[in-house]
């Protein structure tokens, strides 16, 4: 199966991993072409073009500083080998694959990161996406993930979905609106993320119950083919798992947007990750005035989460 772009007019080509363009597609309509995509395969990956206010130059540097300053232990935020979930132990001598809080005021680069989260166009996708206004659209994660320094991989999952549900409990979980979005923004060419296309609307078959946890080979697993400048947004309830190459580099910004619909939903998997604890802190002072007033509505919204929903505990602290 084909990944599926923005465009309507233009079929996609089943044999292949990328995207088809069509540049004269009508704007308005690559917004549901897009979740058309997204509600069909699970996941759908729209091109560099449609986000011209992306700099990868400018990111990929700052991506490397702080990737830089995680790998020597200067930045404690980071995903460590060879734990999946949060928390993670803040030591890097084991390798890390990711690297978290973008936007933490700290980091002497998070205006440059919050440019990207909060453009204006890309918010345009996430709230048809997730189906709700822009004026419900809530700040919530942005991490970035990374080249690990020998060979990693994570297990089949889904995010909020425990690998012990029934097909009944899939099935009552699956079908809840999900009140985000999520996506990869691919600084470098990334071939990491491996997912099963439409097994977002099922409970999974017999064969992926039985299956090895890193199997490599489930039946209709697709690699989502990213080139530089992409982004791929994806349910976070596919069937997936991701599979790292420590010969390859890779920069991928990793994040997410919710609604104020789905807070209550959504407090467990966004909060377990700590931005909670900083959020607050956050100063819009040095950003551009629209984009500031949107940024601050945004982080109110998590604010309020953080408020309302307490201590909410990990997904999988142990794993």
């Amino acid at each position: 199966m084909a990944t599926v772009t923005e465009t309507l007019t233009t079929p996609p080509n089943p044999t292949t991993h990328g995207t088809t363009t069509d540049t004269n597609t009508n704007p308005s309509d690559s917004y549901h072409a897009a979740l058309d995509a997204l509600n069909r395969d699970g996941f759908v990956v729209l091109p560099a073009s449609l986000f011209p206010s992306f700099d990868l130059p400018t990111l990929r540097a700052a991506a490397a500083r702080l990737t830089t300053s995680a790998r020597s232990g200067e930045w404690p935020y980071i995903r460590t080998l060879p734990k999946q979930f949060p928390p993670w132990p803040q030591d890097p001598s084991n390798g890390i694959w990711g690297v978290q809080h973008l936007l933490h005021p700290s980091n002497p680069d998070h205006l440059t990161f919050a440019k990207s989260y909060f453009d204006a166009e890309l918010l345009k996708y996430v709230a048809v996406l997730v189906g709700c206004s822009e004026d419900e659209l809530t700040m919530e994660l942005y991490n970035m993930l990374v080249r690990p320094e020998k060979e990693f991989s994570l297990r089949w999952h889904r995010d909020d979905i425990p690998a012990s549900a029934t097909p009944d409990e899939e099935m009552e979980r699956l079908a809840k609106p999900g009140w985000h979005a999520q996506w990869n923004l691919a600084l470098y060419d990334d071939a990491s993320l491996v997912v099963v296309p439409g097994s977002h609307r099922r409970a999974r078959t017999e064969t992926e119950r039985a299956a090895e946890p890193y199997e490599p080979n489930m039946p209709g697993q697709l690699v989502v083919q990213l080139k530089a400048g992409e982004v791929a947004f994806y349910n976070n309830n596919i069937l997936h798992r991701g599979v790292y190459d420590p010969t390859k580099e890779r920069m991928t910004l990793h994040g997410s947007i919710g609604s104020s619909k789905g807070s209550e939903d959504r407090a467990r998997n966004v909060l377990q990750h700590g931005v909670g604890e900083w959020v607050g802190q956050y100063d819009f002072g040095a950003f551009e005035p629209e984009m500031a007033e949107r940024a601050g509505r945004m982080r109110e919204r998590l604010v309020e989460m953080g408020r309302r929903s307490g201590d909410v505990g990990f997904y999988s602290k142990d794993e």
